[in-house]
């Protein structure tokens, strides 16, 4: 008989960290026609993951979040054992969100000795974040690709924060017949704009509010292609010129994109997504908006 989401005694989450036991248990779910969803992660949670387990909960029946640190995305000069943990405060957290099912497999069982198969979508991994961490996104593909084998959702749900990776997945998804839907939620900020990540706890309080030109840069190309403007070269400038200015900063990149493609252009024609990644001292964060055409009608 299929556990209650709720009891007398508050709402139940089970925690699992065998693969095979998930897959048994997605599935079980799954044959009595319960709508699995998956929300992916790697824990040390914020106002971003919840709002997404939020989300999830609302277009599912159950609602699995997976916590897992996956090695194979970090570079060998990467933060993975930096990397903010503590799980007893995520156990807490997803449990009053109603999360069904803490999905937390250890590295040993995702990539066994001998592990040797990886997946790699080759040109949107490329640029942006793939030019300046190699290997990244091939380790984002191959574990959300094990993440849905082993949990079976029906559907998953990412943050906008990471878009390249978001634009990866629903590539990886769409190539290889995976049935599950990708769902892409809106980036979640704090009260003065800066955008929700783990990684904001490595920054100083001179960092943190060296931090917020990403944000300042965002919101400038928004004002100006709200006044009209088109120009690749005019708005990735100004952008690039408030980061510059900021004490601190380090611009990897700040680029104009098709949102679905990635690549660079010159001019919005409809929408284009800007991207942008700076490092404050020794931390590197993301952040983008995406900016629509404005036709400006003539008075007569």
């Amino acid at each position: 008989m299929e556990t209650p989401r709720e009891s007398v005694w508050g709402f139940f989450m089970e925690t699992i960290s065998d693969p095979q036991e998930m897959h048994r248990r997605a599935r079980q779910w799954r044959d009595l026609g319960l709508k699995v969803v998956l929300v992916p992660t790697m824990g040390f949670f914020h106002e971003g993951h919840l709002s997404l387990m939020e989300y999830g909960r609302s277009i599912g029946d159950r609602l699995v979040v997976s916590l897992f640190v996956n090695p194979t995305q970090f570079g060998p000069r990467e933060d993975l054992q930096r990397y903010p943990r503590d799980l007893d405060r995520d156990m807490r957290l997803a449990r009053e969100a109603g999360v069904d099912c803490l999905y937390t497999p250890e590295a040993g069982a995702m990539y066994p000795p001998g592990y040797e198969t990886f997946v790699t979508v080759e040109a949107l991994s490329g640029g942006l974040c793939g030019a300046s961490r190699p290997g990244h996104f091939k380790g984002v593909a191959t574990v959300v690709l094990k993440l849905l084998h082993q949990v079976e959702p029906q559907a998953a749900v990412f943050g906008e924060k990471d878009y390249q990776q978001l634009v990866v997945v629903k590539r990886m998804v769409a190539d290889l017949d995976v049935p599950t839907e990708i769902v892409g939620r809106p980036i979640v900020r704090e009260s003065d704009g800066m955008a929700m990540s783990s990684r904001n706890t490595y920054l100083n309080p001179e960092e943190r509010v060296a931090a917020l030109c990403l944000y300042r840069g965002t919101q400038a190309a928004r004002e100006r292609v709200a006044a009209g403007e088109k120009s690749r070269e005019r708005i990735v400038d100004e952008v690039r010129e408030i980061i510059t200015r900021t004490p601190y900063s380090r611009i990897d990149y700040v680029e104009l994109v098709d949102p679905e493609t990635l690549q660079a252009v010159e001019a919005i024609r409809g929408e284009a997504r800007l991207v942008l990644a700076v490092w404050i001292n020794n931390t590197r964060l993301i952040d983008n908006t995406l900016l629509t055409e404005t036709r400006l009608c003539s008075v007569s």
